[in-house]
C-alpha cells in the first residue's frame, strides 16, 4: 500500500528547470496545443482560467492601453497644431509692425486674445535715460536692469515660474495680479529687451515647461527691434549691425 501522506518521489526536475526549458523553447506549446486547455492560471476574479483565456485577457489589456496612449498622442498633436497656428499668426503680425509701440501692442493683444493669458509686456533696455513710458512698451535703464535681473540678462533661455517681487514690479503695471510668468530675453549680440508673459495662475508657468514657442518670439524680436529702436536713438545698434 502506498502512504497517501508521503512526499512524492523527486524527479530531479525543478520549477526553475521547467521555466528555463520553456524560455529556451517558446514554440513548445505549438507542438503540444492540447496542454493549453489544461493549464489554468488565477484570475483577478479569483476563478481559474485557461492559459488561452489568460492570453486573450492580456491582449485586451494591452490593446486598451495602446488605444489610450494613442488617444493621448492624438490629443497632444491637436494641441501642438493649435499652438503652431496661433504662433504663426502672432509672428506674422509682429513682422507687419512698424514701430516698437505696435510690436508691444500686437504682443499683448495676441497673448490676451489667442492664448487667454493675463498680459504680455515688452521692456526695452536703454543705455541712457529711458524715455517716458509709451503705450504697451516699458523702458528700463540697462544698469538698473542689471541690478534687478542680474544673470537673467545673459541667458538665452526663458525664465519660468513665480517671480521675485522686484522682477514683477519692473515688468508689469499690475504686479500684484501676476501669479506666474515667463520672462524671455530678447537678444541681438546682447540683450536688448525682455518679453514678459503673465498668468494669474501661480502654477501655469513652471520650470519644466517647454520653451520652443517662447524662443521663436524672442528670435523674431531680436531681429525686429534694433532697426526700429536705433533711428529714434532709444538704443545703440550692436557693432555687428553698424556697418549695414
Amino acid at each position: 500500500m502506498t502512504d497517501p501522506t508521503a512526499e512524492p518521489a523527486t524527479t530531479g526536475v525543478s520549477e526553475a528547470d521547467v521555466a528555463e526549458y520553456l524560455e529556451a523553447n517558446p514554440d513548445f506549446f505549438e507542438r503540444h496545443e492540447h496542454l493549453l486547455q489544461k493549464l489554468t492560471l488565477p484570475h483577478d476574479s479569483g476563478q481559474a482560467i485557461s492559459l488561452v483565456e489568460r492570453q486573450v485577457h492580456l491582449f485586451r489589456e494591452q490593446r486598451d492601453a495602446l488605444r489610450e496612449e494613442l488617444s493621448g498622442l492624438i490629443g497632444i498633436a491637436r494641441q501642438n497644431d493649435q499652438l503652431f497656428a496661433r504662433s504663426k499668426r502672432l509672428l506674422m503680425a509682429l513682422l507687419d509692425a512698424r514701430s516698437v509701440e505696435e510690436v508691444a501692442a500686437v504682443l499683448d493683444e495676441t497673448i490676451r486674445g489667442e492664448f487667454q493669458l493675463q498680459s504680455a509686456t515688452l521692456t526695452v533696455l536703454t543705455d541712457g535715460e529711458p524715455p517716458s513710458q509709451c503705450g504697451a512698451v516699458r523702458y528700463l535703464k540697462r544698469s538698473e536692469a542689471r541690478e534687478v535681473f542680474g544673470d537673467v540678462l545673459d541667458e538665452s533661455q526663458p525664465l519660468f515660474g513665480r517671480l521675485r517681487d522686484s522682477h514683477r514690479e519692473a515688468l508689469f503695471s499690475s504686479p500684484e495680479r501676476v501669479g506666474s510668468a515667463a520672462v524671455i530675453p530678447v537678444r541681438r549680440d546682447e540683450c536688448v529687451g525682455l518679453i514678459a508673459i503673465a498668468s494669474e495662475d501661480e502654477g501655469y508657468f513652471h520650470s519644466s515647461m517647454g520653451s520652443l514657442f517662447m524662443t521663436y518670439i524672442s528670435d523674431t524680436l531680436g531681429r525686429l527691434l534694433p532697426p526700429l529702436l536705433a533711428p529714434e536713438g532709444r538704443i545703440a545698434m550692436p557693432d555687428a549691425e553698424a556697418g549695414h
